[in-house]
């Protein structure tokens, strides 16, 4: 048991390491927040793959903590109940739900389909999260965003998704730019390390 909690802590530790300088390594990057990067979500998908979903919710609510304490510079101009649902919805829930990647781990055999879809689940959540803080607290970009695009272009998004608010357009596509592009290369990446033997360990 004793040997059970110390390689869990070890793995965990090296999780959130690796996580955080993957999270530094941005491929693109969004002007208002958001960026492509480097797999950063992964390791903690991982952890909750190997270890549970319990543990997995624990790992990236961690994760989340220091997700928020790297990113504090991102919250400037915001205040109020502005400031806490992007607290909430940017990094504890965004990154707190990162730790169901265990979610399809005994409930499909095919261990590649079962991480696969962990990452599919956990980064829509995360997408949603992501989503509904745009509507909440950054909708107030939506038109300086759009017009920025140029006028027909604009014009262009708004029909096509005519009838909602520009809010829930905006933070659509906006969240979406950069939230496909890293499902992609996480998706890729996990079913190359899917068919690693110690990934697919797991201790009881």
């Amino acid at each position: 048991m004793n040997n059970f909690k110390t390689v869990r802590l070890v793995e965990t530790g090296l999780a959130f390491a690796i996580a955080v300088i993957l999270s530094f390594i941005k491929l693109f990057e969004m002007p208002w927040g958001g960026a492509v990067t480097l797999c950063s979500m992964l390791p903690i998908i991982l952890i909750s793959y190997r270890y549970g979903n319990k543990w997995g919710l624990f790992s990236g609510f961690v994760f989340s903590i220091l997700q928020l304490l790297t990113g504090l510079s991102g919250l400037r101009g915001i205040t109020g109940v502005g400031l806490v649902a992007s607290i909430l919805l940017d990094y504890i829930f965004a990154f707190t739900l990162l730790g169901l990647g265990g979610l399809f781990r005994n409930k499909i055999k095919n261990k590649t389909v079962a991480l696969s879809l962990g990452v599919i689940v956990t980064l829509f959540l995360r997408y949603i999260c992501s989503f509904l803080s745009g509507v909440i607290v950054w909708g107030s970009f939506a038109k300086e965003t759009l017009e920025s695009l140029g006028g027909d272009l604009a014009q262009s998004i708004l029909n096509t998704f005519s009838g909602l608010s520009l809010e829930i357009v905006y933070s659509a596509v906006y969240n979406a730019t950069y939230m496909i592009p890293e499902l992609i290369i996480t998706l890729i990446i996990a079913i190359i390390i899917s068919y690693v033997p110690q990934i697919n360990k797991q201790y009881k």
